[in-house]
């Protein structure tokens, strides 16, 4: 009832953001009267001056942020145009930077009293911080990619770099302050979605170094979620998302945030909240440092920062909008090649996984943990022997690649991170971990890189990936010290993915490093329980692709298929042999397919009879053949728990077919039923065409709350799909 509610309210948006359109004048005669997350939005970005060239406004009709250019440059409008409110209540300096001992702000205007609200009358009688960096022009553009992707793969639809525009801020010290330093704030909005980027750069003109110690990159003084009184145990924050590429050890963008704080804001006095402690004030800023000497002639980058705004509080609205992001600011985790893990990487075994791959269709062999391989040697015997097996995977149109391991391991005293609290290794993130500062990180990024290029090896699955340790180490070539050592290993780790995605090696990473080119992550599920008993495995299988899909598109997180034991469990826990659990693999098979999820099919084959190999291809022909639905957004129909029928419906209003219902049955026993289909999202509005696998088309009329029901017929433990069109 919820959901159905809320598609409704959604429908009533509409009408809400074509008047606020009208209203503010971004229409420009063209009303947008659709929701952008079912049409595409061709409405392009916009940026216009106003007030007599005093404010400049960037905007795309979902959202606009207004500049005022004087006194100084400052944001004084920040507007959700979808439901017609105000994102901010007050102004802020733009950025906050310090450099050479002294603290400074970046643009700003001074002489709100009032925090709980900000009056547009007011603002011409605000004034400029004489001690803070001043405003001397702008310069506006189009986007630009942050750093290559060559597609060698299937991937989604998605352009790169997206549509959208940019505008650039450019800011002087105050008078008789670091002569010859620029700083330049550069925002960038895109087209059909309510998402802004924003990220600062100095260039050093001053003719001696100047050091950097620390930076805020954006401060909003946020309109407020919740009003109370009293302090309650956990607060909610206001309703935008945020997060930058400066970002590791997680498997989800909050765990992984190290930059966006919610605050309380000093200045608002009025709150309702008897501490003033209501979290209503947006910093990000890096916990450490950069604590870096920008040199004369050169400059400093800062991390980029993304600010979603979303136009509900429902949770498959906020989940389709945050996917919808990451498809448009790191469109190459779309790519989702069907991928098997090699358990042995002597040539016999990899060449026999290379050729069952080919014969059902998989597409990529990893060499997997524990396999043997080893791509920090550079041996030019191994080399060979590793060029040779690539060559011959290409032979078969399947691409190679291996694992390594980065962080989680002990180096020796010398390279090991250096604990701050003892000064000595020890206590970081994995108890030990090595430093990319140190000379062995330094050469390990040099071998697994002359490693790659020589043997052109398709894909690298970094495990341990920099998990953020700091290291107080004053000896490591890398870094100078605790200041800069957060910042520099973050730096080398993510050039480095970067330089992956420019060559178009897939990247499996266990951390959250998609905005800088990482492919997938882990779905989300807890590695032991791969060696419980198998059909307790399945039900568990697919709540992890239920859950883990609120936020990740199917193509961004992994699952597991133990073919062999797998953290013990023994028999009872495997599929090898695997003509003897036929059952139990497709069940794997076809959760996993049917989800759009690739998994870790590890073991040493894929198949053992021809009837093994039949039940493995038909699945991989299922996902070939309703690839772009499967790929596409999920909605959660209803989470399995072993009690009914469980369902998820890929939707896609882009496509032809514009949805694909995957049903399972858990129970012991046949289940006739109605079953309920949401189609808001499929785009379709009237009636819609239904068949049930490969049978007769059937049509159905949408109620009014864009829902038909159908009725399934599915035999105990089995699964079925239906095509919408």
């Amino acid at each position: 009832m919820e959901r159905t509610t809320i598609m409704l309210k959604t429908r009533q948006l509409v009408a809400t953001k074509v008047m606020v359109l009208l209203i503010t004048g971004l229409a420009s005669g063209n009303t947008i009267d659709s929701d952008w997350l079912v049409t595409q939005i061709k409405e392009p970005v916009r940026i216009e001056k106003k007030l007599a060239d005093k404010e400049i406004v960037l905007g795309n009709t979902l959202i606009s942020r207004t500049f005022r250019l004087l006194p100084n440059a400052a944001t004084v409008a920040y507007d959700n145009l979808m439901t017609g409110q105000s994102i901010i209540r007050g102004i802020k300096p733009e950025a906050i930077v310090e450099l050479d001992g002294h603290t400074y702000e970046v643009g700003g205007l001074q002489g709100q009293v009032e925090y709980g609200y900000l009056l547009a009358s007011q603002v011409d009688s605000f004034t400029a911080n004489a001690d803070a960096f001043v405003f001397r022009r702008y310069e506006t553009g189009g986007t630009k990619e942050r750093f290559g992707w060559k597609r060698k793969r299937y991937s989604g639809r998605s352009i790169w770099p997206p549509p959208g525009k940019s505008l650039t801020l450019h800011f002087e010290p105050p008078a008789g302050r670091l002569n010859g330093l620029r700083l330049s704030i550069h925002y960038e909005m895109y087209q059909g979605i309510p998402l802004l980027a924003k990220w600062l750069k100095i260039s050093n003109g001053t003719g001696k170094p100047v050091r950097l110690k620390t930076f805020t990159s954006e401060i909003l003084a946020a309109v407020e979620y919740e009003s109370l009184v009293g302090e309650p145990r956990r607060w909610e924050y206001p309703n935008i998302h945020v997060e930058s590429d400066y970002a590791f050890h997680g498997d989800d963008s909050k765990n992984a945030n190290k930059t966006a704080h919610w605050l309380a804001d000093p200045q608002y006095g009025t709150q309702v909240n008897y501490r003033r402690q209501t979290p209503v004030m947006l910093e990000v800023r890096p916990p450490l440092g950069p604590d870096l000497a920008i040199e004369p002639g050169s400059k400093f980058e800062s991390f980029r920062t993304y600010e979603l705004i979303f136009d509900s509080t429902e949770r498959e609205r906020k989940g389709l909008s945050l996917r919808r992001m990451y498809r448009t600011i790191a469109p190459w985790s779309t790519e989702n090649p069907i991928i098997m893990h090699v358990r042995q990487a002597d040539p016999e075994s990899v060449r026999l996984a290379i050729d069952q791959c080919a014969e059902v269709g998989f597409e990529m062999v990893i060499m997997t943990f524990g396999s043997g391989f080893n791509m920090e040697n550079i041996k030019s015997d191994y080399v060979a022997q590793m060029k040779e097996l690539v060559d011959y995977a290409h032979s078969k149109n399947i691409e190679l690649g291996g694992y390594s391991l980065l962080a989680s391991r002990r180096i020796s005293d010398e390279h090991d991170v250096v604990n701050p609290q003892t000064d000595k290794p020890g206590g970081a993130i994995f108890g030990n971990s090595p430093c990319l500062g140190s000379q062995w990180g330094i050469d390990y990024f040099e071998n697994i890189t002359t490693f790659i290029t020589r043997t052109g090896l398709d894909l690298l699955e970094h495990d341990g990936s920099y998990p953020g340790d700091v290291c107080a180490s004053k000896s490591h070539p890398g870094h100078h010290g605790l200041g800069d050592s957060q910042w520099k290993q973050w730096k080398k780790i993510s050039d480095f993915y970067k330089w992956c995605r420019g060559r178009g090696v897939y990247l499996n990473v266990p951390d959250w490093y998609f905005l800088s080119g990482s492919n997938k992550s882990g779905m989300g599920y807890r590695e032991v329980n791969w060696s419980l008993p198998r059909e307790r495995q399945i039900i568990l299988g697919r709540q992890n692709i239920f859950d883990g899909t609120w936020k990740k598109t199917p193509s961004m997180g992994w699952m597991f298929v133990p073919l062999v034991q797998y953290h013990g469990g023994g028999a009872a826990a495997t599929l090898e042999p695997l003509s003897e659990h036929l059952d139990a693999y497709g069940a794997h098979l076809a959760q996993n397919f049917g989800s759009g999820v690739q998994a870790c099919y590890r073991g040493p084959r894929l198949y053992d009879t021809e009837q093994t190999k039949a039940l493995v291809k038909k699945w991989v022909d299922f996902y070939k053949e309703y690839r772009d639905i499967l790929d596409s957004d999920i909605i959660h129909v209803r989470r399995p728990d072993g009690r009914d029928i469980d369902c998820i419906l890929h939707v896609n209003p882009q496509l032809k077919r514009k949805g694909l219902a995957m049903v399972c049955n858990p129970l012991d026993r046949r289940v006739k039923k109605q079953l309920k289909l949401p189609l808001y999202y499929t785009g379709l509005a009237q009636t819609a065409r239904i068949c049930e696998q490969h049978g007769p088309y059937k049509e159905y009329r949408l109620d009014r709350e864009y829902n038909v029901e159908i009725t399934i017929d599915i035999a105990a433990n089995g699964v079925t799909w239906f095509v919408i069109e």
